[in-house]
């Protein structure tokens, strides 16, 4: 029987010593979040923390498109190539410090500037900011730019106390958010508290709200059952049916925008050289000896869509004239035979340290021996994970996205020759000629052409390998009221509460 964590302890006697009619939500995450600093950080644990900790100008609907959040209203000028945006009157930051249009300048330069900014190239459009007045900013972008509401609407949007940002930060993260920063333990938990002054204050009800990495899917299910939390995310597919069965419970399951890929190293250091980052043909051998719908059926009970490309199938950006390549061991060898390539070929594959993973990685393993790999699998925290790949720190990695409204949040910065998580570091002038233009087009069928075209390169060079879309399924107690689920994944904890 797998272990519970218990929620006891420290962690209870420092919730415990607070006012006895004190509201704490516990929410059980997969992962612990990287850095929390919004420039710098790029985990979807991440993500989940930020929606209570830091407000953005620009949030995203349930139905995908943009509502005000601190911007309360934005317009281009007739030429695209200025965002004007009105922001909202009275906010203040966690430290006191009053938001206004001097601080969404300080924002958006030090995004786009910060040595280790992994927001450059969703900004990279951005001329300059200019301050036009206390309540009103001015975003000049070098060319038109059909993405930048998207990017503002997540970390590159996300609004830190200037006065914060010139300390150390990541310690101690400072927003304009509904819960302000208490606590971190280090693969143990994160602390918020409910902020007083917050310009929505009524919409929240919790005086607390605690995060809790747990890997283990069976084992965050099993606190959720016992009562020791009350929300969970990224529920495992095999545990639906116990969730669904419990009438304590309550399931969300949303389709999601977010796929998982096989990132190659094929020029970031040492470790690209091999066979797997050099030639083409030794990856493309690699995919095809991969059953995508086999991974679908085993590991997620039918629940994930399988898929070749970064755009889900109910996007308009898909594209059906591109078939995914079915399993074909033979031709996989005889690509092998072709580039040449000592038997076995050795590749080395890191995977997240959760159950989910590492079946998915042991299935890859035992599909491409077939063909004459002889992979290594590696599995680790899934931060560190992140830090090795940016490094160069492997030779492929099995990398999540939680996927973005607008096509190019799913694509540019992968793969792209300077994008800030191309950890690969595969560069193909015509792909970023095809991608940047994109940015640029407002005309749906045009966009779709451009990206087509892109999608076709990124499938001949096999650097960057999709394998499925997963649906985003939460799961929580039934006195948790006021939930409302977004393809996003994201727990918004507005209009949230315990029921009375």
């Amino acid at each position: 029987m797998i272990p519970v964590r218990l929620l006891t302890g420290a962690l209870l006697l420092t919730l415990g010593t607070s006012a006895v009619a004190e509201t704490t939500l516990r929410i059980g995450i997969q992962d612990d979040p990287d850095v929390l600093d919004p420039h710098r950080s790029r985990t979807y644990a991440g993500r989940l923390v930020y929606a209570a900790l830091c407000d953005k100008l620009v949030d995203v609907t349930p139905k995908l498109t943009y509502d005000p959040d601190l911007a309360t209203s934005w317009s281009w000028s007739d030429d695209n190539q200025t965002l004007t945006m009105k922001l909202r009157d009275g906010v203040t930051f966690h430290d006191g410090e009053p938001f206004n249009a001097e601080a969404v300048k300080y924002n958006l330069e030090r995004a786009r500037t910060l040595p280790d900014s992994l927001r450059k190239s969703e900004l990279a459009s951005v001329d300059n900011v200019e301050v036009v007045g206390p309540l009103t900013v001015a975003i000049h972008v070098k060319q038109p730019d059909a993405t930048l509401i998207s990017q503002l609407s997540d970390r590159a949007g996300m609004m830190l106390s200037p006065k914060a940002a010139e300390g150390d930060f990541a310690s101690h993260p400072v927003c304009s958010g509904p819960y302000k920063f208490d606590q971190r333990v280090q693969q143990d938990r994160i602390v918020l508290s409910r902020f007083d002054n917050h310009w929505s204050k009524a919409a929240y009800h919790f005086d607390k709200v605690v995060y809790l990495p747990i890997p283990d899917t069976s084992v965050r299910l099993a606190n959720l059952r016992s009562g020791d939390l009350d929300i969970i995310e990224r529920v495992a597919p095999t545990d639906v049916k116990t969730a669904k069965a419990d009438s304590n419970l309550q399931v969300f399951n949303t389709p999601g925008l977010g796929y998982m890929q096989l990132i190659v190293n094929v020029a970031n250091g040492e470790k690209a050289n091999n066979p797997m980052g050099q030639d083409k043909r030794v990856r493309k051998a690699f995919e095809l000896a991969i059953d995508r719908e086999a991974i679908n059926q085993v590991v997620f009970e039918g629940l994930y869509a399988p898929s070749n490309q970064p755009f889900p199938k109910d996007s308009s950006y898909f594209d059906e004239s591109l078939p995914m390549p079915a399993r074909d061991v033979e031709k996989s060898k005889a690509l092998l035979a072709e580039a040449g390539v000592k038997m076995p070929v050795n590749v080395q594959l890191t995977v997240a340290n959760n159950p989910i993973a590492q079946q998915v990685g042991q299935i890859i393993q035992a599909m491409t021996s077939e063909a004459g790999f002889n992979v290594n699998l590696v599995a680790t925290e899934y931060a560190t994970l992140l830090s090795e790949q940016q490094a160069g720190n492997f030779q492929i990695g099995m990398s999540a996205w939680s996927g973005r409204p607008d096509p190019d949040g799913d694509v540019h910065q992968f793969v792209t020759c300077k994008g800030a998580q191309n950890d690969g570091h595969a560069c193909f002038p015509e792909l970023d000629e095809l991608l940047n233009k994109a940015r640029t087009v407002n005309d749906e069928a045009q966009r779709k052409e451009l990206y087509s075209k892109a999608l076709r390169i990124i499938a001949d060079q096999d650097a960057n390998i999709y394998l499925y879309f997963d649906p985003r399924i939460i799961a929580m107690n039934k006195k948790v009221s006021g939930f409302v689920p977004n393809p996003d994944g994201i727990i918004r904890l507005k209009d949230v509460q315990f029921a009375q």
